[in-house]
């Protein structure tokens, strides 16, 4: 098999993570200090995937800086725009002339997908099944927190909301897909995959949407609790970069614990920082005290419910 292109999907608005993407996409996010879309890139790159699309919308030049043409990570990144944002289903679609340049098979690729899943091996059952797309799995680890898919026989047949089915698979962000299963989509016009397309696929071809099983790791970043907790996982196995932001400047005296510190921050004398996520261009000033929070610069920004305003900054608790 010929290696396929791959379309990352980068352009979602990132609503659960917030207020962490008030200031990034949610690919752009630095986890151990590596933005998440790079590190998608780099183990694409690793199976031999290295024809790449991303999609963009929110914060866009947050991802085109982080990833840029990809031939530092030895791969070809391209980029397909969406305004609106096209959603699961009209993304591939409106990128399909850049996926299907070199066949009709290409994958889609959750760009906030931390995982190990056997590309290769995918590929193979998906050619083998005949499927118009096939999805990779894993026994759900809490379908109270995930909605579910149901499997029988290696054919998908249905999707559940949290806490729906006592017992499902959860969807790890990495798929193999045939052209075709998108194409009849109109352009430009948003479209969602799991909640429409795939469901209407299911009932006019029996069998279409095909389950790679496996038991591959997955890690969450959806909220900025699984941020923080991914990260300081990640930074106990690679070494801890969780502080090593560009631009920023950390007094000596301050005493930083299991956070993560973004890029142009400044963190003044005697600040206590422990479990937090200091996004782009947050100033701590002297003395300050911060525990599981999230702290960005306020800018202007009026608070939600759940936030406040602290001179300059615009905090958060993790919840």
């Amino acid at each position: 098999m010929s290696p396929p292109s791959a379309l990352v999907l980068t352009a979602g608005l990132g609503t659960r993570l917030r207020p962490l993407t008030y200031v990034r996409a949610k690919a752009a996010v630095p986890v151990n200090g590596d933005s998440l879309a790079r590190r998608v890139v780099r183990w694409l790159g690793t199976s031999g995937v290295t024809d790449l699309v991303l999609n963009l919308h929110h914060h866009p030049e947050s991802i085109a800086a982080s990833v840029g043409d990809g031939s530092d990570l030895g791969a070809r990144v391209r980029y397909s725009w969406e305004q609106p944002v096209l959603g699961s289903a009209g993304g591939p679609r409106h990128a399909l002339p850049l996926l299907v340049e070199g066949g009709s098979t290409f994958m889609l690729v959750n760009g906030d997908t931390l995982t190990d899943v056997d590309v290769t091996a995918m590929r193979a059952a998906h050619a083998q099944a005949g499927a118009l797309v096939t999805m990779a799995l894993i026994p759900n680890p809490d379908p109270h927190k995930y909605g579910g898919v149901q499997v029988v026989d290696g054919r998908v047949t249905g999707f559940t909301r949290p806490g729906a089915a006592p017992q499902s698979y959860h969807f790890i962000g990495v798929q193999v897909a045939e052209a075709e299963a998108f194409a009849g989509l109109e352009d430009a016009v948003p479209a969602d995959s799991v909640n429409a397309l795939y469901p209407r696929l299911m009932a006019q071809r029996p069998g279409c949407i095909a389950a790679f099983l496996s038991d591959a790791s997955f890690r969450d970043i959806g909220t900025p609790s699984d941020y923080l907790r991914t990260s300081v996982e990640l930074a106990a196995l690679e070494g801890d970069r969780m502080t090593q932001g560009n631009g920023g400047r950390v007094h000596s005296s301050a005493q930083i614990v299991r956070s993560a510190l973004w890029d142009d921050i400044v963190v003044g004398r005697d600040v206590r920082i422990i479990d937090c996520i200091v996004c782009d261009g947050a100033h701590v000033p002297d003395g300050a005290r911060y525990e599981g929070c999230v702290i960005i610069s306020a800018r202007g920004r009026a608070p939600a419910v759940d936030e406040r305003i602290e001179g300059t900054l615009l905090v958060r608790a993790i919840a």
